[in-house]
C-alpha cells in the first residue's frame, strides 16, 4: 500500500525547460531531468501534463494529454531529455511528476512550472547542460 511506503524528501533532482536553437536559428524547447546526486538513479518514471485556463479569454479550462516516460537509469551527474515542449503551452501549469529509486529507496516529487514562468527574463545559464532555460529544484 502507498501509505506504507516512506517517501523521503527529494534532493539532487532538478527539472529544466531548456532552449536550444536549430540550424534555422529557431528556438526549440525540451524538458530535461538532471541528476545532481553522486549516485545514479534508477527506474525513473516521469508523468507530464499541462492544465489551466485557455488563452482565448473565455476562461475555459484547458488540458493537455498526459504523457508518461520511463528511463532505466540516469547516471550520477547526468541528465535525460524527457520530451520536447511547445511554447503554446507556456501559459498553462506544466506539471512533471518524477518518481525514481536512489539505491533501494523510492523518491517522488511534482515539479510545477506555473503559467508564464517560462519567459525570456527568467532564463538562466544551466552550466551542467550548456544551455539556457528555467530550472526547477
Amino acid at each position: 500500500m502507498k501509505k506504507d511506503i516512506i517517501f523521503h524528501p527529494v534532493q539532487g533532482i532538478q527539472v529544466a525547460i531548456a532552449r536550444t536553437f536549430n540550424e534555422l536559428k529557431a528556438p526549440e524547447w525540451n524538458v530535461i531531468v538532471i541528476n545532481r546526486n553522486e549516485k545514479p538513479v534508477t527506474n525513473c518514471f516521469v508523468t507530464s501534463k499541462g492544465y489551466g485556463n485557455s488563452e482565448s479569454g473565455t476562461n475555459s479550462d484547458q488540458r493537455t494529454s498526459t504523457l508518461r516516460h520511463f528511463f532505466p537509469e540516469i547516471a550520477a551527474g547526468g541528465h535525460v531529455v524527457v520530451e520536447p515542449i511547445m511554447p503554446d503551452v507556456f501559459h498553462l501549469n506544466n506539471e512533471f511528476w518524477v518518481s525514481y529509486f536512489l539505491e533501494n529507496q523510492i523518491y517522488d516529487k511534482k515539479f510545477i512550472f506555473v503559467p508564464d514562468s517560462i519567459i525570456e527574463s527568467n532564463l538562466i545559464t544551466i552550466d551542467s547542460l550548456g544551455m539556457e532555460g528555467v530550472l526547477h529544484e
